[in-house]
């Protein structure tokens, strides 16, 4: 069931606009996934922006989400299909739990 509801949005650990515009990641799944891991790293900061968020602030967040994940519940979202096998919660699921505390 797709709910709607959620306690926290962290819009900072999904794709860059940029990102998400080279489509949905089917058509070349290593590439686009290895882009994503370096801009929640820090490695391509590709939101001159927002050059703090995409360093020191995801890195941050990742080690938060992976305490707060030996306490409780946390559900990764996306608008992806439920049944995706290809979309960014599986890499975001890895990076929290490579996550050093």
């Amino acid at each position: 069931m797709l709910t709607t509801r959620y306690s926290v949005w962290m819009a900072c650990l999904g794709p860059t606009e940029q990102l998400l515009k080279t489509g949905d990641g089917a058509s070349n799944w290593r590439e686009w996934s290895k882009r994503y891991r370096d801009q929640m790293l820090g490695v391509d900061v590709s939101e001159p922006k927002n050059p703090v968020i995409r360093n020191a602030g995801q890195k941050f967040t990742l080690r938060l989400i992976k305490h707060l994940a030996k306490r409780q519940n946390v559900t990764l979202m996306c608008h992806c299909p439920e049944d995706a096998t290809q979309c960014h919660r599986f890499l975001l699921h890895d990076l929290i739990q490579s996550a050093k505390i």
